[in-house]
């Protein structure tokens, strides 16, 4: 979600430097970069480490009210593309799963601001025994939309979020926006999700699922 679908990373910052702030402590973008795509729970551990002196459930409490006041102020920030390629997923049928390492109420009103019905099931972090880059949500996610992980594309934007689509042996589209993303043949590397089609989906699982069937047989 953060990141990928919706451009809500500078929300978090802002919560996060304010949050250290407040306990008389600097928060720098290297702070921040290290927390992209993680847990809240692994990120409130940093947050204690640079001096906020709350327990770790306070500190996700703290920074989601903060992130959800922002979103209720300027509302849903899409990546280029983002928006577009999701309605046609489901303009086609194909049944979509938001795994998000945000807690579920904060997944709750993003999906609540977008104009059509965008997602047939959430997995999110307060859902989850292992946040990313364990791949417990994509398998959970997997399994309540009744498929095979091999069968499910997902798209990430984080080092956390690819590995862990990645372990959970779905087909995985890497789309750095924050932190970079190298290529690799692990995944695939998307610029952008700008002009993306279900057709591109569509031709990236086939020659996926042909690639393994060779390596199958040989």
């Amino acid at each position: 979600m953060d990141g990928t679908l919706v451009d809500t990373e500078p929300y978090w910052m802002v919560a996060e430097d304010e949050l250290v702030a407040s306990f008389g402590g600097t928060w720098t973008h290297d702070d921040a970069m290290l927390l992209v795509g993680s847990g809240l729970w692994a990120s409130a551990t940093i947050l204690q480490d640079r001096g906020v002196a709350l327990e770790a459930d306070a500190i996700v409490q703290r920074l989601t009210d903060r992130v959800q006041e922002q979103l209720a102020v300027h509302g849903v920030p899409w990546r280029p593309g983002a928006r577009e390629l999701l309605r046609a997923v489901k303009d086609a049928g194909i049944p979509t799963a938001l795994v998000t390492m945000s807690v579920e109420r904060m997944a709750r009103q993003v999906i609540d601001l977008i104009d059509f019905a965008a997602f047939d099931t959430v997995v999110a972090g307060d859902m989850v025994t292992h946040s990313k880059p364990h791949p417990e949500a994509y398998l959970t996610a997997a399994a309540a939309l009744g498929v095979d992980p091999a069968h499910c594309v997902a798209i990430e934007d984080s080092a956390p979020g690819v590995a862990a689509a990645v372990a959970a042996g779905t087909i995985v589209i890497a789309v750095p926006h924050q932190v970079d993303l190298p290529p690799s043949a692990l995944y695939a590397r998307w610029p952008t999700l700008r002009d993306a089609t279900v057709a591109d989906l569509t031709t990236l699982y086939t020659d996926q699922h042909a690639h393994l069937e060779r390596a199958a047989r040989s």
